[in-house]
């Protein structure tokens, strides 16, 4: 089964950029759909965008559209997530997770996930 480690997280003022980076290992890419997910203290797991192998069915949950971009190369079995224009409200631990199927547009139930990123935006 595929393994996922996130990376790129950080400290950043409001306004400022991150990207994070996934890695995929343990299975063909071209297997899943690919996801990032992020958790603030003391909310649920929230879904933010997802992305196919071939680059399509891509989607933003509405609070991220315009701001984060998500992209992948895959060579590189990577997939990115430009967040742009950040605010402190972005603040949680991001998480890359993938599937074999594609969920509905909210669902967290993926069955693959990293152990997560820590993104920190002050005001």
């Amino acid at each position: 089964q595929v393994q996922l480690v996130e990376s790129g997280g950080g400290s950043v003022q409001a306004g400022g950029s991150l990207r994070l980076s996934c890695v995929a290992s343990g299975d063909r890419r071209d297997r899943y759909y690919m996801g990032w997910f992020r958790q603030a203290p003391g909310k649920e797991r929230e879904w933010v965008a997802r992305i196919s192998y071939a680059g399509d069915f891509i989607a933003y949950t509405d609070s991220v559209a315009g701001r984060f971009t998500i992209s992948q190369d895959n060579a590189k079995n990577t997939v990115y997530l430009q967040m742009n224009s950040l605010v402190p409200d972005d603040t949680a631990m991001y998480y890359c997770a993938a599937d074999r199927i594609l969920r509905p547009l909210t669902s967290t139930g993926w069955a693959h996930w990293g152990q997560g990123t820590q993104v920190t935006v002050s005001s």
